[in-house]
């Protein structure tokens, strides 16, 4: 089977068992990417892995559209066996920007999670562990937000040059 064969057959997998969670879906090169509903996040990234092979979490990034006051936290899979990725996105506000730890699938997006954690102030139900990584003594907002003002933050700490 080609990874083309195994994207359009993982494609068919989550159209047809998670229609109402999926928003969008498309294939370019040998990367399936998609767009889930929040409510659902855990049961998709679950059923990637164990169903469809996506054995590897390479890493969970965020995206800050501060004009949509939302965050969009995007998990990037691999199956090594079919050669594919897998990007899958989801929305979240930024109000409450609250999502299922997926650290009980992958235990190592403990570390991703807990670094958006610090960066960006989102919330992981269910991680084990948010402690910050870097910024240990860190009292402002999270400093990878939009509204973060580098600027007023030096100008505060440094003072005028």
């Amino acid at each position: 089977m080609t990874y083309s064969d195994y994207a359009k057959d993982t494609m068919s997998f989550l159209t047809g068992n998670f229609t109402s969670s999926v928003n969008e879906m498309g294939l370019k090169g040998n990367t399936i990417t998609l767009k889930a509903n929040q409510e659902h996040i855990h049961d998709i990234l679950h059923a990637l892995k164990v169903q469809q092979g996506f054995n590897h979490l390479s890493d969970v990034t965020c995206v800050d559209y501060i004009d949509e006051s939302e965050f969009e936290v995007i998990y990037h899979l691999r199956s090594h066996a079919a050669k594919i990725r897998c990007n899958v996105k989801v929305r979240i506000p930024r109000e409450s920007a609250h999502i299922a730890t997926i650290s009980d699938i992958w235990p190592g997006a403990q570390v991703h999670e807990r670094e958006n954690h610090e960066l960006f102030g989102i919330v992981f139900k269910g991680n084990p562990d948010l402690s910050p990584l870097f910024l240990e003594d860190w009292e402002e907002i999270p400093p990878f937000r939009k509204d973060f003002d580098t600027r007023e933050y030096v100008k505060k700490e440094l003072g005028e040059f």
